[in-house]
């Protein structure tokens, strides 16, 4: 693997540094000081790569007039099948934690995706479900969505598996290390 005048400066100044696997996420973000810890290089390539992939999506479904956040919400809801989902379920299946949900359900009953209807039971739970025409969109998107992900770099199943797992691992570990701060923020008021 050949490097670059760069490259090979920060390896000579931080020999310990195994960076050079992670090396492009410096180029990309212009970065010539190696992270403090792995754990930030780990989380900022994390990040870039979620950006990348995201922006593939949103560029292959824009001509449809439809955000990355709507389609999500769309397929959701198309699992819901025909009684909906509460919304505060809808939010909580979400890929990116959206901070107003409401908004953003409100965008595709405006658009006639989704229909919203009050529960008999309890008036202030709110079932979204998908309409036809959200449906048909779908049919429509997912085609442009798989050839997306059919330009996923080449990995075999066994590398691919070892990625998911470790991005498990890392959900994970973070998600416990939240709910620890949360319990410990709580007992303290």
């Amino acid at each position: 693997m050949e490097i670059n005048s760069r490259e090979a400066n920060l390896l000579e100044r931080y020999p310990t540094r195994f960076f050079t696997a992670m090396a492009r996420i410096y180029e990309e973000i212009k970065q010539s000081k190696p992270f403090r810890m792995h754990g930030q290089e780990a989380h900022v390539s994390i990040l870039r790569t979620a950006d990348v992939l995201g922006h593939a999506v949103e560029q292959a479904i824009a001509q449809f007039g439809v955000s990355l956040e709507q389609y999500n919400a769309l397929r959701i809801l198309r699992g819901a099948g025909d009684g909906g989902m509460p919304t505060l379920e809808i939010a909580s299946r979400m890929i990116s934690r959206s901070p107003n949900i409401t908004r953003l359900l409100d965008k595709l009953i405006d658009k006639g995706l989704a229909s919203r209807l009050r529960s008999e039971r309890d008036r202030r739970v709110v079932y979204i479900s998908i309409t036809s025409q959200g449906a048909e969109l779908l049919g429509k998107l997912n085609p442009l969505v798989d050839e997306v992900f059919a330009r996923f770099p080449a990995m075999s199943k066994d590398e691919m598996q070892t990625l998911l797992d470790l991005l498990d691992r890392i959900r994970e570990g973070m998600a416990s290390s939240i709910q620890e701060n949360c319990r410990s923020d709580n007992a303290g008021t």
